[in-house]
């Protein structure tokens, strides 16, 4: 997401970290730079030229043109405009109530009722009772879907019953859940291929018996501009609480997110960026402006890291990686840990670009090409017995060649899998002679 712009941006802020003063000619043409790479990166005519507009005039005063370092200032003042374009502070759904209620809306296809799945685990694991309601008749199999997703999460459903209207649904479901004491109640609510006057009608009544806390909409953002124009039509008809971009993984220009705040007034409030039910993330206006700037989301990361790896085992991994104790088996799950992590891609966006020297599109082949190394290791191990893991230095050829037919790979993926595990093991021998080496060398000064 964003690597377009996030390249044109970054290669425009290079060239003015090369001068030393910057006179208004500099800055104006970097802004036209800037506002070229944000059309291009589908961000709203309007919203492109005033953002530019007010970078360019906070840049023209002396705290830039006079500064020691003018190329720094200026990104800092885009990395700031970036932040209120996005919308400022981070912003939360508001969960109080008996119970909190949540009424997701969106179009066909643009991952709603998976969302409202992904919403129902998040807010279980934080130890909250949950309830989803299939309200969505119209679309084949949309009550199946939600049910599906009602059992992999562990939440109750509420479904339709025979010759049952949506506000009826609506308001069984919410007495139940005041009932049973829910913490939060989830309404999947039907879609359309487009806001017409009877989705808007039925929104309406099925509001008026429900009383929702948060009106949210789940936007597409690989649709570009036609999302920002389905939230305005949302928001004039039903009015919204908040917004949830999905599929940005899929849309590498970013003009949606970039302008759809902007545009309606309306928040972010979470993100996602991937099939999984994992990938739904809290919107992050700062830690976003961050990556498009090529600044990194470390934050991120390691929230990410702490709450889908397992600590404990990943504190055995080091002990064992120390003392050079690591099988296959213990590569198969460190591999099974990263992918939980989510794909080389999105991981690439969280680090710096100051680490990460190169073009999106190289970026995105060296991710792509590590993804499918970690696919290929992974079917090669699952490949072997137990022992073959626990002593793979035991692996003969015609192991090898076994192990090959059996994942479907060839004899040269096996071997590299195994050279590769042996540079591990090399480099876990070399770190452990430096630990005894400066352990010898603090004694040996302490004295």
């Amino acid at each position: 997401m964003f690597e377009n712009l996030s390249t044109s941006l970054q290669k425009t802020f290079k060239n003015l970290r090369g001068y030393g003063k910057l006179s208004e000619k500099n800055v104006k043409d970097s802004m036209r730079e800037v506002r070229l790479a944000l059309l291009e990166a589908d961000v709203n005519f309007k919203v492109a030229r005033d953002f530019v507009k007010r970078v360019q005039e906070s840049c023209m005063g002396e705290e830039v043109l006079g500064s020691v370092t003018p190329g720094q200032q200026v990104v800092k003042h885009v990395n700031d405009e970036l932040v209120e374009l996005f919308g400022g502070a981070h912003k939360e759904f508001d969960l109080t109530g008996n119970p909190a209620s949540v009424m997701m809306m969106g179009l066909h296809g643009s991952g709603k009722t998976t969302t409202s799945g992904k919403l129902a685990l998040r807010w279980k694991k934080s130890g909250r009772r949950v309830l989803l309601v299939a309200c969505d008749i119209r679309r084949p199999a949309a009550v199946e879907q939600l049910t599906i997703l009602a059992g992999q999460v562990g939440c109750d459903i509420v479904k339709p019953e025979p010759g049952e209207t949506v506000p009826q649904l609506g308001a069984r479901a919410s007495t139940f859940a005041k009932d049973e004491k829910f913490d939060v109640v989830i309404y999947d609510t039907g879609g359309r291929f487009q806001v017409d006057d009877e989705l808007v009608q039925e929104l309406k009544e099925f509001s008026a018996e429900t009383e929702p806390g948060n009106t949210v909409l789940v936007l597409d953002a690989a649709i570009g501009q036609e999302s920002v124009n389905v939230a305005e039509a949302f928001r004039d008809a039903v009015g919204l609480t908040g917004l949830i971009l999905t599929k940005l993984d899929g849309d590498a220009r970013g003009g949606a997110a970039l302008s759809v705040h902007a545009v309606t007034g309306c928040p972010v409030l979470m993100t996602g960026s991937g099939e999984k039910m994992e990938d739904l993330e809290p919107f992050y206006p700062d830690r976003m402006a961050s990556r498009i700037l090529g600044m990194g989301d470390v934050v991120s990361f390691v929230e990410k890291a702490h709450e889908l790896v397992d600590q404990d085992e990943a504190m055995k991994m080091q002990e064992k990686l120390a003392n050079n104790q690591l099988d296959l088996e213990d590569f198969l799950k460190q591999i099974q840990q990263m992918k939980k992590l989510g794909s080389m891609s999105s991981l690439f966006d969280m680090m710096p670009g100051d680490a990460l020297k190169m073009d999106a599109k190289k970026k995105e082949a060296i991710a792509n090409a590590s993804d499918q190394e970690m696919k290929k290791f992974e079917s090669i191990i699952q490949s072997m017995t137990l022992w073959e893991r626990q002593h793979p230095k035991e692996i003969d050829r015609s192991r090898r060649l076994r192990i090959a037919e059996g994942c479907g790979r060839k004899l040269a993926d096996v071997n590299q899998l195994l050279k590769r595990f042996g540079e591990m093991g090399k480099m876990s021998k070399q770190f452990k002679k430096m630990g005894k080496r400066l352990r010898h060398l603090k004694k040996f000064t302490t004295k």
